[in-house]
């Protein structure tokens, strides 16, 4: 299955980088799934909101983001935001 190249990135860090399968954000506009091959767009993140990154094997990485951008290009996937936090189990409940 085709890959999405994945960049986390927070004011101060680099949060997370890789390859997956999907992105799921909720922007101003709603939520949004990304799947490679999917159409160029820049999106406001949703305040707050978290950013879902489904790796392949069925791993889902979780983080709570402040303020920000979703980009999405021919390249990848960018998460632009303010702040980034992981979500644990205990905290997802």
């Amino acid at each position: 299955m085709a890959q999405l190249q994945v960049e986390l990135v927070a004011v101060e860090e680099k949060i997370w980088t890789g390859e997956a399968e999907m992105v799921v954000a909720r922007t101003t506009e709603g939520e949004l799934g990304v799947l490679p091959g999917h159409a160029p767009l820049l999106g406001q993140l949703a305040e707050p909101g978290q950013v879902r990154i489904k790796l392949s094997g069925g791993e889902q990485l979780t983080y709570e983001v402040n303020g920000g951008f979703l980009s999405v290009t021919g390249a990848g996937v960018t998460v632009l935001a303010e702040s980034a936090s992981p979500v644990t189990e205990a905290t997802s409940r």
